[in-house]
């Protein structure tokens, strides 16, 4: 039987790009289709337009899946440094921001003109196929036909790549997970990960007038903690250390921050007594929060006293909600909030070397639309790199 392709890719992101050029670059015939009118949306929105296109701290501790074990491989066969490679070879100036991310000095767009560039520098062909939607996948015969309302194409090799369900408004959908179901393998429930927190209305009370103050914090969930800053918003707790300690935080259960990292608040608290006994509460803590904080804390607790006046089991008793403020979040924003989606496809059924399907030959899942999902900055992006590169190197 002929084929119109050696294999179809179903998303033309970040994963489904490098999957593309990689194969093309073995001497494949790829069909790549996405049912929007571009590439690589979310690469050009991400980063602020600038693209944090990896973190040179990459390491498999840093990504969550229930199978802990499983992003190893592809991790470690195409690292942070291959992509970097190409990205100089490409001549795309970039600069470290923070914690080890990279950011493009100038725009997103040079990533995706890059991986679109380096999909026609092969011996194979990238055949790209935007504006499709897909109406059916099937599998007979050792191959797959995927048909869209602009036609079908069929070929041996079937991957997916179509994300999560996170910023809907881009088009994402579950997509990925019906063709896995097709095709009998399971799913971890998908879930919103590096996203806003909400509040319950107690926690509203004080946080919804404090609507953009941000603050050096520690954000902590059982053993995993994060220190950057926190920003309150109008719905509660937004910022990257709520969205990166939001992907371990479960329904129910209680976050804990710390407000004065590396201060101890009580003893804090007990040295102003001493040294400023005529200063509010207010005045003190405007030394260590932003004033604003300092104003709502210092009114919920000690409205108009003095230091002088205030007992020292009641500064301990602040100095501890100061340094461990236990916060149960109402829920999330969602998907529409979240940045990726965590769960997906079940790795357990999936080959780590290779990200095909063990029980169907030649049918693959990478990126975001399988079970792992990374930190905060541009740890996402090298998964789908190297997610992405793995299965090219298989087709």
């Amino acid at each position: 039987m002929s084929h119109s392709h050696d294999a179809i890719i179903l998303g033309a992101g970040a994963a489904g790009l490098m999957c593309a050029l990689t194969a093309a670059q073995r001497g494949r015939r790829v069909a790549l289709v996405d049912h929007a009118e571009a590439v690589g949306k979310k690469i050009l929105i991400s980063g602020g337009g600038r693209c944090n296109f990896t973190n040179l701290e990459t390491v498999p501790e840093r990504f969550l899946s229930a199978n802990r074990h499983f992003h190893k491989s592809a991790l470690s066969r195409y690292t942070q440094a291959d992509f970097i490679a190409m990205v100089e070879r490409h001549r795309i100036s970039y600069h470290e921001k923070t914690l080890g991310q990279l950011f493009c000095d100038d725009s997103a767009k040079r990533i995706v003109r890059m991986l679109l560039d380096e999909c026609q520098g092969g011996p194979g062909s990238v055949d790209i196929r935007l504006a499709h939607r897909v109406t059916d996948v099937a599998h007979a015969d050792a191959a797959f036909r995927v048909t869209t309302e602009k036609g079908s194409l069929s070929a041996p090799a079937l991957v997916v790549a179509t994300g999560g369900p996170s910023i809907p408004k881009m088009g994402a959908t579950g997509f990925a997970y019906d063709v896995a179901r097709r095709f009998g393998l399971k799913i971890v429930e998908p879930r919103p990960a590096l996203v806003p927190l909400t509040a319950g209305p107690e926690d509203l009370a004080l946080m919804r007038p404090l609507s953009g103050v941000s603050l050096d914090a520690v954000a902590a969930c059982g053993k995993t903690a994060f220190r950057e800053n926190i920003l309150f918003t109008h719905r509660g707790l937004s910022g990257p250390a709520i969205l990166q300690i939001s992907s371990y935080w479960a329904p129910g259960g209680a976050i804990t921050l710390d407000l004065l990292p590396g201060t101890d608040a009580t003893a804090f608290l007990l040295d102003r007594k001493a040294s400023r006994p005529k200063a509010g509460m207010k005045s003190v803590l405007s030394e260590v929060l932003p004033s604003r904080l300092a104003q709502a804390l210092a009114e919920g607790s000690f409205p108009g006293d003095a230091m002088a006046s205030m007992p020292d089991k009641a500064l301990r008793k602040a100095g501890e909600a100061l340094n461990r403020w236990r916060f149960v979040p109402a829920g999330t924003e969602g998907f529409a909030k979240a940045e990726v989606t965590a769960g997906g496809v079940d790795t357990r059924a999936l080959s780590s070397q290779t990200m095909e399907a063990r029980a169907v030959p030649g049918l693959f899942f990478i990126g975001e639309a399988v079970d792992v999902t990374g930190w905060l900055g541009g740890y996402n992006f090298q998964w789908a790199w190297s997610s992405g590169w793995s299965a090219g190197q298989a087709l």
